[in-house]
C-alpha cells in the first residue's frame, strides 16, 4: 500500500468509521454525571468518571477492538455475520449455538442503527437552546427534518458525500481536542485520571451504585462495534492508523477538558460539552456538531444496508431489492424496505423520547450486547482458526468478556426507563430471523418428500415412447435449491406444456461462507445426459448475485447457448399455512407474510426479464 494510498484510506476511515464514537463526548459525560451529582459531586468522583471513560476507551476500543478483532477477517471481511460465516466452516458441532449467536449479533446491530441517528442528531441540535432558549421548542422538529432528508438522500448514494466525511470528520476531532485542551489548563488536577486507581477505587467504593454509573459511562465506546464492521471497506491498518494518530488522542484530550471543566466551574454539568466553548463559537460547534452526527448516523445507516445484504445471502433473511448507486463501488448500496423500516423506528424514538437525556437511558444495551455476542464468537475464532490453547484463549478474552458484561448489566438496569425499547428491536428481529430461517429449512424437508431424483427423471424422460413430450429448440435453464432432485418448474412445464427444450440447464446457486468467490471458482458444471446439465453457481455473502453476467462468463468456457433462445423457469409457490406443522400457527403467518414480501427471484439474481417465465404451485407449511 502505497503512502498516498494510505493516507486516503486513513481520513476515509476517520469519517466512517469513527463517525459514531466521535460524537459521544457530545453526552457520555453528561448523562455520567447525573447519578453521581445528586446529592452533590465530589473531586475525586469527577476525576474517577474521567478515568473509567479513559480506560473503557482503552481496554474496549483499543485492545479489543483496533488490536485484536481488526485481526479477525474473513478474507478482508470483518463483522458479526463475516466472523460467523468463517467460523461455520468450522463450527465442530456448534452449528446450533453459532447461528444463534450471529442472529442476536445482528438484531443487535440493527436496533443500534436505529437508536444512533435519533440520539446522536438530537444532542447536535439541543446546543441550540444554549444560543438561544426560545428555540428549545423546535429542537423535535428540527432533528426530525434532519432525518428526514437523511433517509431521503440514502437512494442517490454516498459517493459525492463520502469524499467530504473524512475531512468534515478529522475537523471534528481537531476542533473537540482543541476545546479540551483549551480547557485542562482549568484544573491540572484532571490529569491525575490516566492512573486506573480512580476507576477501580470508584467502583470498589461505590459497589452497585458504581454498576449504575458504568451504564452511562459505557456510552463513551458506543461505536466500537461498527469499527469491526467496516473492516472491509479501508482495512486493518488504515483503521488503526486513524485511532491511534487522531480519533482517540482526540477523545482523550476532550473528556480531559470537560472533567477540568466541571473541576472549575461545577455549573457546567448541565452540558459540558458546548459549555467548553466561548459564545461566538458556540454556533460554529453546534453546525459541526450535527454535521457529524448526521455523518455518524449516514455511516451506521449504510452499515445496515450491508449487515442485511450478507443476512440475506446467509439465509437469515427474505430476499429485498438491492439499489446499487455507483458505477464502480459494489458496496454502495441502498436497501428501500431496511431505509424505511430504520426510517420509521428513528422517528417513533425521536418523537416519544423527546431528548437526547432520555433517549440515553434507552441506549447501551443493544451495543453492548452486541459486544457480548462478538467477544464469545472471538473465543471459538482464535482458538479454530488461530490455534490458540483454551488456557490462552480463556486468560486474554475472559476479563473482557466479564467487563462487557457488567457494561451490559448496568445498561439492564435502565430497562424500566426506556432501556426495554432495545431490547424490543433486537427481539422482533430475531424472530424474524428465526422464523425465515426455520420455514425455510421446513418448506425444503416438506418439499424433498415429493421431489424426484433428477438421474431417476432424466432417464425416464429420455426414454422414447408414445408419450414423450415435444422437443423444442432453445435452452432451459431452471433454477432450484436442490440439485438432486428436478425441480417443480420442469415438472409442471411438462405437465402444462408437454415440452422439451434441446438443452436443460438445472441451476442452483449457492453462498459460500467467504465474502467473494474468483471467477475461476465461481461455477460448476456436470453434464447428466445429452440434453440435461447441472450447474452450480457460487457467490461469497459480500457479493451481488447477478446470474445473467455470470452465464455469460461461463459460455465463454463451452456451455453454448443463445441468450435469446434461453427461457429461465422459476417455480413461484403459494403458500398455505398448516396448525399441524412444525412451527405454531402465528409463525406460518409470519413466515408467509416474508415470503410474499420477498423480492421477486429475477429481479434479484439479475435476470433478463423478457426471458423469465414462472409456474406456480400450492405448499402447505
Amino acid at each position: 500500500m502505497t503512502p498516498r494510498k494510505l493516507f486516503y484510506l486513513t481520513l476515509g476511515s476517520v469519517g466512517v468509521v469513527y463517525g459514531d464514537i466521535g460524537t459521544s463526548p457530545l453526552y457520555a459525560f453528561r448523562e455520567a454525571l447525573k447519578p453521581v451529582a445528586h446529592d452533590g459531586i465530589t473531586r475525586f468522583e469527577i476525576i474517577s468518571l474521567i478515568s473509567l471513560m479513559l480506560w473503557a476507551l482503552t481496554i474496549i476500543v483499543t485492545l479489543k477492538y483496533v488490536l485484536l478483532l481488526l485481526r479477525a477477517d474473513n478474507e478482508g471481511e470483518g463483522g458479526t455475520l463475516s466472523l460467523l460465516a468463517l467460523l461455520m466452516k468450522t463450527a465442530n458441532g456448534h452449528t446450533a449455538l453459532l447461528l444463534t449467536l450471529g442472529m442476536a449479533g445482528a438484531a443487535l446491530f440493527l436496533g443500534d442503527a436505529m437508536i444512533t441517528p435519533a440520539l446522536s442528531v438530537l444532542s447536535a441540535v439541543e446546543g441550540v437552546k444554549l444560543m438561544a432558549p426560545s428555540l428549545s421548542a423546535y429542537i423535535v422538529p428540527i432533528s426530525a427534518a434532519i432525518l428526514v432528508m437523511l433517509f431521503v438522500f440514502q437512494s442517490h448514494g454516498t459517493g459525492v458525500m463520502a469524499r467530504f466525511f473524512g475531512p468534515i470528520t478529522a475537523l471534528w476531532f481537531i476542533v473537540i481536542a482543541i476545546a479540551g485542551i483549551s480547557h485542562i489548563s482549568d484544573d491540572y488536577g484532571i490529569l491525575a485520571a490516566f492512573n486506573p486507581y480512580y476507576a477501580v477505587s470508584f467502583l470498589l467504593h461505590e459497589g452497585f451504585f458504581g454498576v449504575v454509573v458504568l451504564g452511562a459511562v459505557f456510552l463513551t465506546v458506543t461505536g466500537a462495534e461498527a469499527l469491526y464492521a467496516d473492516l472491509g471497506h479501508f482495512g486493518r491498518r488504515p483503521i488503526q492508523w486513524a485511532w491511534f494518530a487522531l480519533v482517540f488522542p482526540s477523545l482523550a484530550l476532550n473528556y480531559l477538558g470537560q472533567g477540568a471543566l466541571v473541576l472549575g466551574n461545577p455549573e457546567a454539568m448541565s452540558d459540558p460539552f458546548y459549555l467548553m466553548f466561548p459564545k461566538w463559537a458556540l454556533p460554529f460547534a453546534v453546525i459541526l456538531a450535527t454535521a457529524a452526527t448526521i455523518i455518524a448516523s449516514q455511516a451506521v445507516i449504510t452499515g445496515a444496508f450491508s449487515l442485511v445484504r450478507q443476512g440475506i445471502n446467509l439465509g437469515f433473511l427474505p430476499r429485498m431489492e438491492i439499489l446499487f448507486t455507483s458505477e464502480t463501488n459494489t458496496g454502495q448500496i441502498f436497501l428501500p424496505t431496511v431505509n424505511t423500516v430504520l426510517f420509521l423506528g428513528v422517528m417513533f424514538l425521536v418523537i416519544t423520547f423527546q431528548t437526547s437525556e432520555a433517549l440515553a437511558t434507552a441506549y447501551g444495551i443493544s451495543v453492548t450486547g452486541a459486544m457480548v455476542v462478538t467477544t464469545i464468537m472471538a473465543f471459538e475464532f482464535v482458538r479454530t482458526r488461530w490455534n490458540w490453547s483454551v488456557s490462552i484463549a480463556t486468560i486474554v478474552l475472559l476479563p473482557l468478556l466479564v467487563l462487557e458484561l457488567i457494561f451490559l448489566g448496568a445498561n439492564l438496569l435502565k430497562i424500566h426507563d426506556g432501556g426495554y425499547i432495545p431490547i424490543l428491536i433486537a427481539t422482533a428481529f430475531i424472530v424474524v430471523m428465526w422464523t425465515w430461517r426455520r420455514g425455510t429449512a421446513l418448506l425444503m424437508e416438506k418439499t424433498r418428500h415429493t421431489d424426484i431424483p433428477l438421474p431417476s427423471f432424466v432417464s425416464s424422460i429420455e426414454r422414447k415412447s408414445d408419450h414423450s413430450p415435444a422437443h423444442v429448440p432453445g435452452t432451459a435453464i431452471f433454477l432450484t435449491s436442490d440439485p438432486e432432485s428436478a425441480p417443480a418448474a420442469l415438472l409442471h412445464n411438462l405437465k402444462h406444456n408437454h415440452v422439451l427444450h434441446d438443452r436443460n440447464v438445472i441451476l442452483t446457486i449457492r453462498t459460500v461462507n467467504k465474502p467473494r468467490v474468483a471467477n475461476s471458482e465461481r461455477y460448476k458444471v456436470e453434464q447428466v445426459s445429452e440434453r440435461f446439465s447441472r450447474v452450480e453457481l457460487l457467490f461469497g455473502f459480500m457479493e451481488t448475485q447477478n446470474v445473467s453476467q455470470a452465464l455469460a462468463a461461463l459460455r465463454k468456457t463451452g456451455l453454448k447457448f443463445d441468450i435469446m433462445t434461453t427461457s429461465f423457469y422459476l417455480g413461484r409457490r403459494k403458500l398455505v399455512p398448516d396448525a399441524k406443522s412444525g412451527m405454531p400457527y402465528w409463525q406460518d403467518r409470519l413466515y408467509i407474510a416474508l415470503a410474499n414480501a420477498a423480492a421477486n427471484p429475477s429481479d434479484y439474481f439479475r435476470l433478463p426479464a423478457n426471458r423469465v417465465v414462472e409456474l406456480g404451485s400450492h405448499v402447505i407449511i
